[in-house]
């Protein structure tokens, strides 16, 4: 179940805006690359730990990059795939980390 949620948000992480991503639904900052752990399936909400989601890693797919995210609160491990507008000098950083 993907449920659409593209929203402006204030990031948690380093305090900048964050606009809509527009082409899909927007899951993390593209300035520090963190989330927020909110979803337990995409959209949803449903998850009550609400921790920061730590950008650890990223991993190449057939469909480009995925970001590697750890929650700080739980220590769940998720994935997202990179946007278009995020960071590419702190993807590339994390890149090297993995």
């Amino acid at each position: 179940m993907f449920k659409v949620i593209d929203e402006s948000f204030v990031c948690e992480n380093c305090g900048k805006m964050v606009p809509k991503l527009g082409y899909s639904c927007r899951n993390h900052c593209p300035y520090c690359l963190y989330s927020k752990h909110v979803d337990i399936d995409p959209g949803d909400r449903a998850q009550i730990c609400h921790g920061l989601l730590e950008p650890i890693g990223i991993e190449t797919t057939k469909k480009g990059y995925v970001i590697i995210f750890k929650c700080q609160k739980c220590g769940e491990i998720r994935k997202n795939k990179v946007a278009e507008d995020d960071d590419m000098d702190k993807v590339i950083e994390l890149s090297a980390k993995h």
